[in-house]
């Protein structure tokens, strides 16, 4: 997918957030997933039985079925999968999205820990080129983010937009939440961090920061130290 030089993902990300992929369908709907504020409200606890129906419904895909109980954080259904067709880690949706992917923005560290040992690829890309990563920085999944680094995820890695994990979490950090200052704090500590990538609109992530919350002192962690010493 070719972007214009101008193109700000940022700023789509920020007015059709809505329809990244985060379910079952691909293009979710504002009505579904955003309260009439604009706020994202936490879908309510489903019971047992609700799951086990899911399931059910779709035993006969397996695909779907795979990518859903990644998201759904069912981790026994999960194994029973891999345990069957082991190539299954490797599937994804329409949009390229994997059962880590899926995992990732969910925030399920053991489907995520199972997935890896069960060879799924670490940086696997979707049709916009976001990694795992790229899922957990958006959503503030810090212990995910965490565990996707230390299995090699690409720190650097830019999508289609030019948008990396740094700046995705630079820009939802606009509150005060704690996971997303954490998530932040975690990228900017990594040595081998490159945060003046700058996205297709032109923008690194401290500038995104400066515009976008309360946390761009962070990236103090990563300026260039003055030499306040006087020279003899």
């Amino acid at each position: 997918m070719e972007f214009p030089e101008d193109f700000n993902q940022l700023e789509l990300l920020n007015t059709h957030g809505h329809l990244i992929p985060r379910g079952a369908s691909s293009l979710w709907t504002g009505s579904r997933d955003e309260s009439e504020d604009g706020e994202e409200e936490e879908e309510g606890p489903h019971s047992e039985g609700w799951y086990l129906e899911k399931e059910e419904n779709l035993k006969d895909k397996p695909t779907e079925l795979m990518l859903w109980a990644a998201e759904n954080n069912r981790l026994s259904t999960l194994h029973g999968l891999l345990t069957s067709d082991p190539s299954l880690v490797h599937c994804c949706d329409e949009d390229g999205y994997t059962p880590l992917h899926r995992a990732a923005y969910s925030g399920h560290v053991d489907v995520v820990s199972t997935l890896l040992a069960a060879g799924s690829k670490v940086n696997p890309r979707t049709i916009d080129g976001w990694t795992p990563l790229h899922s957990a920085c958006r959503w503030s999944r810090v212990t995910v983010a965490t565990l996707l680094l230390q299995h090699g995820a690409q720190l650097n890695a830019q999508t289609n937009g030019g948008i990396t994990p740094l700046h995705l979490a630079a820009s939802h950090a606009s509150s005060l939440k704690t996971d997303s200052a954490h998530t932040l704090e975690l990228l900017l500590s990594q040595r081998h961090l490159k945060p003046n990538l700058c996205s297709s609109s032109g923008e690194t992530a401290s500038e995104v920061a400066r515009r976008s919350g309360p946390h761009h002192f962070l990236f103090e962690m990563v300026e260039d130290c003055v030499n306040v010493v006087p020279m003899s």
